[in-house]
């Protein structure tokens, strides 16, 4: 079969373009820039798959851009990880990752419902558009009221309604994913997990001081292996009765995030380790962002009020 993955230079994408190269599928990965970053993804995928993935050109915020690749091509499936996934950094670009992650769908959708309606498509929500549900211990279902509470997990929600709709009246084939926490390798560094990861390699490497920064280690999550959530994509896909679906995507075992800061530190064999919270400076920052952008919409009010 032939599929395209959005996303592929991220952190799934990659392992999603193995897994499908050794079943036996046709790969063809979508890149913004033809600059030479597909070689980004060589840390994780090994050469023999690297040369038989296709590569294809085009920005999902240009719908033109968009519409031709799938003027071009014909695929069985499209894989749409790419995303602007990373909360804090919502906080300070609400408006880039609304189009990064909004229009940048949209336009996939049309796409593929004016050229290509017989693939099916993959959206990877998130579990963020649950928002805060589920700090009482219990389960999230797939029917749990959707409450986002950050700027992602919103773009994310409105995607998500957007293809339930699309689902509703036949206008697209395809299922929903929401993904809970993963981690492994190509994980970038401002997540968690993968952050304690990188600061106590310097550590080990002697590069930094003995002093962890970390977030909140009282939140409980359940982490999977990436490498074992891109099969739930890739299952889902050849499902017969997926289409129209909505899935999460998640592991068995809670845990403290702290929990796993342990294990980092025990499999470094550092002792003298001393653990700093950024979770207060983190804070800080998002409110001078969000009063510098108060006042610059005061002076605009007030400049708009002189005009007139």
């Amino acid at each position: 079969m032939k599929f395209l993955i959005t996303g592929i230079t991220g952190f799934a994408g990659p392992h999603l373009a193995n897994l499908l190269i050794e079943n036996g599928h046709e790969v063809f990965g979508l890149v913004r820039h033809s600059n030479g970053r597909e070689t980004d993804i060589l840390d994780v995928v090994p050469d023999d798959h690297f040369r038989q993935i296709k590569f294809v050109y085009g920005d999902l915020r240009n719908y033109l851009s968009i519409s031709k690749v799938f003027e071009a091509n014909k695929f069985d499936g499209v894989f749409h990880l790419a995303a602007q996934s990373h909360p804090p950094t919502s906080f300070v670009n609400p408006i880039g990752t609304m189009e990064e992650n909004v229009m940048g769908s949209a336009n996939l959708i049309q796409a593929i419902e004016l050229h290509n309606p017989e693939a099916k498509l993959m959206f990877c929500s998130t579990s963020e558009v649950y928002g805060n549900v589920g700090r009482d211990g219990r389960k999230i279902q797939t029917t749990d009221q959707l409450l986002p509470a950050n700027p992602y997990g919103a773009s994310k929600v409105a995607t998500d309604l957007y293809l339930q709709e699309r689902f509703e009246n036949k206008a697209i084939r395809g299922f929903i994913t929401r993904a809970f926490s993963h981690t492994g390798p190509r994980r970038g560094k401002t997540f968690s997990i993968s952050s304690d990861a990188y600061q106590i390699a310097r550590m080990m490497k002697g590069y930094q001081d003995n002093i962890l920064l970390v977030g909140n280690l009282d939140t409980i999550r359940v982490v999977i292996d990436v490498r074992d959530c891109v099969n739930a994509y890739y299952l889902l896909m050849l499902a017969d009765g997926s289409d129209g679906q909505i899935y999460n995507v998640c592991g068995e075992e809670p845990h403290k995030m702290g929990h796993y800061t342990d294990l980092l530190i025990k499999h470094s064999g550092l002792i003298m380790l001393k653990r700093k919270s950024m979770i207060s400076s983190i804070v800080l920052s998002i409110l001078i962002i969000s009063t510098v952008i108060a006042i610059q919409l005061r002076n605009l009010q007030a400049g708009l009020r002189n005009i007139t």
